[in-house]
């Protein structure tokens, strides 16, 4: 082949190859949001469980400043009053979306036992506290569409269960 046969492949190679490389590269950028929301949530929760395995089970308050450490990581109590402060970790978080289940309220986690569970060295609580309905806004809908991690009928979602301090 002469050089002349040869003529304007590299840009044509370039053009059909370009748009798969762009959307690969959105690709990876979505999924890691995509993981790194799932990632923040997941400590978040992990946060409030700890902060209620030390409380009594179905203190309010306690609760009211789980739900804001999931929420926004922060919380202030004044006057039995807790409010959350700051910006949520992720975007459209709220409030509603945290479910707590222990001793005192184990309605929002069914089949799952939250007082006197036996262990080997006699019995404990366990307070679970869980993310559900969080929907994730892919910014970039072609490659990742929206999606939600958990669902609140089915009782799923982001959840961490510990042994409470009795």
């Amino acid at each position: 082949m002469t050089k002349k046969t040869q003529r304007g492949a590299a840009i044509l190679e370039l053009a059909v190859l370009l748009p798969l490389l762009v959307v690969m590269l959105f690709g990876i950028t979505e999924y890691g949001r995509a993981i790194y929301t799932y990632d923040t949530l997941a400590k978040s929760v992990r946060t409030a469980v700890r902060h209620l395995t030390v409380h009594s089970a179905g203190d309010p308050v306690s609760q009211a400043e789980a739900r804001c450490l999931v929420v926004t990581g922060d919380y202030t109590t004044a006057g039995g009053i807790t409010t959350c402060d700051g910006s949520p970790v992720a975007p459209g978080l709220t409030t509603a979306m945290v479910d707590i289940c222990d001793a005192a309220n184990a309605s929002a986690c069914p089949g799952q036992p939250h007082s006197a569970v036996s262990t080997g060295s006699g019995v404990a609580n366990l307070v679970t506290v869980r993310v559900t309905a969080y929907p994730f806004d892919s910014v970039m809908e072609f490659v990742l569409a929206d999606t939600t991690f958990g669902n609140a009928a089915s009782h799923t979602g982001i959840a961490v269960t510990m042994r409470q301090d009795l």
